[in-house]
């Protein structure tokens, strides 16, 4: 088997995670949107707890990317701050979908080790990135930083959950303007 398949799957298994979590990850599933018999997906996957930890890896380092492009690209780190809710918002804009590590750790206490440490692997790129950035654009000082961070990427992932909840992407947009008003959030995204 390719490692076109072995892409395919993991593809698929984010698609699945994103709207269904870990619990709605099926081989039999997978391996129907996949075009591919069930047993092939254990070729590249040997178990469920290690097609999650895969997934989950590669959708933090996917995002850890994506955020130091996203601050590469920007007009500073304010701006780069300013844009952070958009990546969470793409997971809306895409048939009402949650951030996968998101809906991951709402299933923790049902999760394997392996895919739990990929969960919270998650969460602190986004933390560390934040805390960073916020310091660079003169926010926060260093000591205070990372409880900002904290801060911002929880109320952030609190507004795609609600916002899904309502199958309404204006909510979360309306609860990322009060977070800006708030002083929690830079200005408003320009």
């Amino acid at each position: 088997m390719s490692s076109n398949a072995r892409e395919a799957i993991l593809a698929a298994a984010k698609q699945t995670a994103q709207a269904h979590g870990y619990g709605g990850l099926s081989f039999r599933d997978l391996a129907t949107a996949v075009g591919i018999k069930a047993a092939s997906i254990y070729h590249h996957f040997p178990s469920k707890a290690e097609l999650g930890a895969a997934v989950a890896k590669r959708y933090r380092e996917d995002t850890a990317a994506e955020l130091e492009k996203m601050l590469a690209d920007s007009d500073g780190p304010l701006r780069a701050l300013q844009d952070y809710p958009n990546i969470f918002r793409r997971s809306l804009e895409m048939d009402n979908r949650l951030c996968l590590c998101s809906f991951m750790s709402a299933e923790y206490d049902d999760l394997p080790d392996e895919v739990k440490l990929e969960v919270q692997g998650f969460a602190e790129v986004n933390v560390m990135w934040l805390s960073r950035v916020l310091v660079d654009g003169g926010i926060v000082g260093p000591g205070e930083s990372e409880k900002r961070a904290r801060s911002i990427f929880a109320a952030v992932a609190g507004a795609q959950l609600l916002a899904r909840s309502r199958s309404d992407i204006s909510v979360f947009d309306g609860l990322i303007e009060d977070y800006r008003a708030a002083g929690l959030l830079p200005g408003a995204a320009r």
